[in-house]
Parts: C-alpha cells; sequence; structure tokens
C-alpha cells in the first residue's frame, strides 16, 4: 500500500494542508503579487495555476534595472462535457477583458482557461465564476479532473443525451468535498463570513461541505485522474488517453452499458525509460447504473496502491503496468462489493469533429465552429471574440465546447444561419468549411510564453508550421486527406501527440521529437521517428513522407497506416 512509501514533497504538502486549506487564504489577503511555495501547489486543487511571463523574464526598466518576473494566474474553468450557456460564455469573455489578460482559450479537455489573472483579482474572478453557475474546483491538481463528453447536441439521440448526464453526474460525485474551497474563496476577507453565490443545482452548494474526504482523504490522489465518455462510432474525445474511460455499447437507440477502459495517459519524462506515454484497455463492462460506483471504486483503488513517493510514475497508467490488468480488476471488484463483467467486444470505430453545420433532429441546427489551437482572441483584422459575443447576444444558441479546442453553436433556427455567417464573415473569422483537413484536425498546448514547463513553442508557431504542411499536402493533391497534427512545447503531451498521425513534442528550445503512426481514431500509439529536429526543418521531414504516401498507400490507408507499415517502427515500450 501506498502509505509505506516514502512520501514525495507534494503528498507531504496536500497531508499536511488541512484539506487543501494551508496558507491560501492568508496569503491571498497580503499585499504581494506572488504566492510562495507550498501555497501555489496547494492552489491547483482549486482550478488554478501560478506564472510567468516567460517573454519578460529579464527585462528591463528605462534606467536598465532588471523588473523581476511579472507574475499572474491561469484559472481554469470546469466544464463536464463541455456544455454551457450562452450567457455563462459571455460571462467568462467579460472576465477576461475586466479581470484578466484579454483571452480565453478552450481546451482540449472541453474546460475554458482564463489566462492572465493578477493576484489581487484572484478572488474576484473565482466569484464571478461561481456567480456563473460555473466552477474552478477539481479543474486541477490531484483529483478527477473535468469529465469529457461527446457535446454533440443531437435531440433525437437518446444515447448521446445519456452519456452527457452520466458525465455531469460523474463529475459531481468525485467533485472535492472540503470546506476549504468556499471558505476561502466566499468568504469576506475582513469578517471571514462566508457569501452566498447564485449556483445553482448540480454546481457549488450554498453551505460549507464537510470537512472530510469520503472518496479522497486527506492526501488525495496520487495524480491527477481524467475521465471520458465516448461512442465506438465517435470518438471525438480521445477516450483512450484517459485514464478511465466508458465507452458506449447500444443496441439500435437502446443503450446497454459501457465499456470500461483503464491505464491511459500521455506524458513521459525524457531520459527516464520507466515512464511512456499509453492508452487504455477494456477492464470491464458496466451497466449504465453501475457506472458512478465502478467509477468510484477505480478513482479508490487509484487512491490507495498508486505511487505517493515518485509523481514521475504515479499516474494510473503506471500501477496497471507494475501490477497487471488482472490485479486491477481484482482491487476494483474488492472496492465495487461484487464482480463485474467481462468487456463488450465493441471498439473505435470512427471519430467526427462536428465542425459545420448539422442537423439536430428537432428542426433545428448546431454550427461547429473551428478554434485554432482553442484561443478566443481579438487582433487586426480576426475579432473572433467579439464575434462570438455577438452571435451570443443575438441568438443565445447553445454553447459545447469540443476536445478538439472549437464550438458548437446549439439551438440554431435554419433562417438564423446567413446571419450568423455574416456576424463571422464581418469580423474576419473564417467559416469552418473554408479552413484545411490538416489544420482542422491540428491541435497544440498553450506552451510559451505562460507554461513553467515548456521548453519549446507550440500554439504560437503551429499556424505558420501549418501553412507549409498545407502547401506541400495540396501540391501532393492530399488537401483533402484527413490527418491529425498535434504539438506540444514538452513532453507531458497536453495535446495529446502521442496517439496522433504526426506528433511534434518539444525536446529544447526550437527543436522538437516526431512521432508518426498514431491515427484519427486515437486508439494506436505513434513511435518516435526523429529526435531534436528543428522547428523550420520539421517540413522537409515530413514532405519526403507525403510523397510516399501518395505514391505507395493502399485503397483505404491513413497516413499514419502507412507510417506504420512503411517505416518498420520498434515496437512500442507500453500501451495498447
Amino acid at each position: 500500500m501506498s502509505d509505506a512509501q516514502n512520501l514525495s514533497s507534494i503528498e507531504k504538502i496536500k497531508a499536511e494542508s488541512n484539506y487543501l486549506r494551508g496558507s491560501i487564504a492568508e496569503e491571498l489577503a497580503n499585499d504581494q503579487d506572488t504566492f510562495q511555495e507550498p501555497t501555489s501547489n496547494l492552489l491547483k486543487h482549486h482550478g488554478m495555476y501560478q506564472q510567468d511571463d516567460r517573454d519578460r523574464r529579464g527585462a528591463k526598466d528605462a534606467q536598465g534595472r532588471r523588473l523581476g518576473k511579472a507574475y499572474s494566474l491561469m484559472v481554469r474553468v470546469k466544464i463536464p462535457g463541455g456544455s454551457l450557456t450562452a450567457e455563462q460564455f459571455l460571462a467568462q469573455l467579460d472576465l477576461c477583458d475586466e479581470l484578466a489578460g484579454g483571452t480565453a482559450r478552450i481546451t482540449d479537455r472541453q474546460d475554458i482557461q482564463i489566462h492572465g489573472v493578477p493576484k489581487r483579482n484572484l478572488r474576484a474572478t473565482i466569484r464571478r465564476i461561481l456567480d456563473a453557475q460555473l466552477t474552478t474546483r477539481g479543474a486541477c491538481g490531484d483529483v478527477q479532473r473535468n469529465v469529457m463528453c461527446c457535446p454533440a447536441p443531437y435531440s433525437n439521440d437518446p444515447v448521446r443525451a445519456r452519456m452527457q448526464e452520466l458525465a455531469e453526474q460523474i463529475s459531481t460525485h468525485l467533485l472535492p468535498q472540503t470546506g476549504a474551497y468556499h471558505e476561502i474563496w466566499l468568504a469576506d476577507p475582513h469578517t471571514g463570513r462566508k457569501e452566498l453565490c447564485a449556483a445553482g443545482p448540480g454546481q457549488e452548494p450554498t453551505e460549507l461541505a464537510a470537512p472530510v474526504e469520503p472518496i479522497y482523504g486527506a492526501a488525495y490522489l496520487p495524480r491527477k485522474f481524467k475521465t471520458a465518455m465516448a461512442l465506438p462510432e465517435d470518438n471525438c474525445v480521445d477516450a483512450y488517453t484517459n485514464d478511465l474511460a466508458f465507452l458506449a455499447v447500444s443496441e439500435g437507440a437502446r443503450l446497454t452499458g459501457y465499456n470500461v477502459l483503464v491505464g491511459g495517459g500521455q506524458g513521459l519524462t525524457p531520459g527516464n525509460k520507466r515512464t511512456f506515454p499509453a492508452l487504455a484497455a477494456r477492464l470491464a463492462f458496466a451497466a449504465p447504473d453501475e457506472v458512478v460506483d465502478v467509477a468510484t471504486a477505480i478513482v479508490k483503488v487509484h487512491r490507495d496502491f498508486g505511487n505517493r513517493s515518485d509523481r514521475k510514475r504515479a499516474r494510473l497508467k503506471y500501477l496497471l503496468a507494475d501490477r497487471g490488468l488482472e490485479w486491477f480488476k481484482a482491487r476494483v471488484e474488492e472496492y465495487y462489493g461484487r464482480p463485474l463483467a467481462g468487456p463488450h467486444p465493441a471498439e473505435v470505430f470512427g471519430v467526427d469533429d462536428h465542425l459545420g453545420w448539422h442537423e439536430q433532429g428537432d428542426g433545428r441546427w448546431f454550427y461547429g465552429l473551428n478554434v485554432e489551437n482553442g484561443r478566443v482572441m481579438d487582433r487586426d483584422g480576426f475579432a473572433l471574440k467579439t464575434a462570438l459575443r455577438e452571435i451570443c447576444r443575438t441568438y443565445g444558441p447553445g454553447i459545447r465546447l469540443t476536445a478538439q479546442q472549437s464550438i458548437l453553436l446549439a439551438g440554431l433556427r435554419p433562417e438564423d444561419r446567413p446571419g450568423l455567417e455574416d456576424i463571422l464573415r464581418r469580423h474576419g473569422v473564417p467559416a469552418s468549411e473554408a479552413i484545411s483537413t490538416v489544420r482542422r484536425w491540428s491541435m497544440a498546448c498553450v506552451a510559451l510564453p505562460t507554461c513553467p514547463l515548456a521548453v519549446a513553442e507550440s500554439e504560437r508557431v503551429l499556424p505558420g508550421l501549418l501553412d507549409r504542411l498545407e502547401a506541400e499536402l495540396t501540391r501532393l493533391g492530399l488537401s483533402a486527406e484527413r490527418l491529425t497534427v498535434r504539438m506540444t512545447g514538452c513532453a507531458n503531451g497536453c495535446a495529446r501527440p502521442y496517439n496522433a498521425d504526426v506528433g511534434l513534442v518539444g525536446r529544447s528550445a526550437g527543436k522538437y521529437t516526431i512521432y508518426l503512426g498514431g491515427r484519427v481514431l486515437g486508439d494506436r500509439l505513434a513511435f518516435l521517428y526523429k529526435d531534436l529536429v528543428p522547428l523550420d526543418s520539421i517540413p522537409a521531414v515530413l514532405a519526403p513522407l507525403f510523397a510516399d504516401f501518395q505514391r505507395g498507400a493502399r485503397p483505404g490507408e491513413a497516413f499514419g497506416d502507412f507510417c506504420l507499415r512503411a517505416l518498420t517502427p520498434p515496437a512500442p515500450a507500453a500501451g495498447r
């Protein structure tokens, strides 16, 4: 059991924090512009990361004096299944302008990230989020993160509707219960009295929670825990990359249950061969009414047996690699209280990015709008944030965030289409139908200048790199070829590069490791093709492969399939 291990420093911080209280309230009240250790680590469990603008490191004033680091907070809003209202979305955009750095970012886990929040604005930011009936609780830290689910709002699809309900149920059930969150963020800093928030059912309670954690315990989980819900015909949430995933099994329109998948995870530590990316494996089958309890049992097994001495090997995937799937299933059955059925043969066979116009099945439509790398912003000639504000105020659509960092605008009438398209056109926002295939399936993490772990650029350089790849694919007649290009600024793999057709992982300043051989379905790991490739050389490395693919691909063979066959990669270290 993990209590016999030598605890890591982070484990000691959590265990000694009095259920995530620590010194957060005291430091929040002082006039410094930054939180100190260990408080900055505890803040993650409240849904935020302290960061500094790395572009400004070493900057000097007019007299040549160093200015020091420019600190701020990244606040992550947890949105189960990516579903929120137009009013809630507008509230987050207003927050960005009034209390933060001016832009929002849709994550590849269907969250919203608000960057550049000064410490002095942090309490007001959290209160505004709570007033919108949203939360940051559980968005970061060693707990259940945002529960993902296909966001497509098809009203005539009861399976999707039930999945979306279950995603909300799992998220609510596995929220941290400590009263620290409300004590810190809703208490009057002068009187200590807690104010009520406007949150409704299923969101933040108006009374303090119990001072204990019935699921997590005093030290919470050994590491973050990610869950997703997917369909065999539409793995738009990349289910296999999660610690836990539920793959729907249905007979016609009737949902019979879910295959339970466990052990996915994208990160690795360069130079540490005991770390690796892995894809989830089938563990069992669960009926719809068993899902929440099965999820809870799996979380508890990770809590009690996960590695608490080495955070680099603390994710669930390493527990399965070390102990085996059968051992793990036996422990889950013990915690669940009865045997689990064997998995159904169902596997993933399709994926949709949901972009463009789609009928919902109730006489209404939804429009999937591509948001490159998830960044909602205005700049010269491109006013996406302003356009989305006008759309939300004019049409009041339901908002659905996708795992590809894009937005679905739901519940639109057929007669709304010309007006919505005009709004996008007037603000310089290209229609999704005008976006190239390779760009709409691309994705990047934030990386520089705010992520403290980044060793290379990602979000800021991928658009320019794609310009060059688009030109080469067009020249070869491959512009319609669907392939995933995913880029990250470090090996942690936040944009899921390790199961992409082309994964680009920051290795050092301006240099990347190229991975090939994954595929759009998300059910296969890529292999390392070339290391330490300069950014400017990436198109030259890929261009001959695109040409070989154009000449030698077999019927129906995707680019990742071709690379796997033609380049004879080494066997992966772990995973499916």
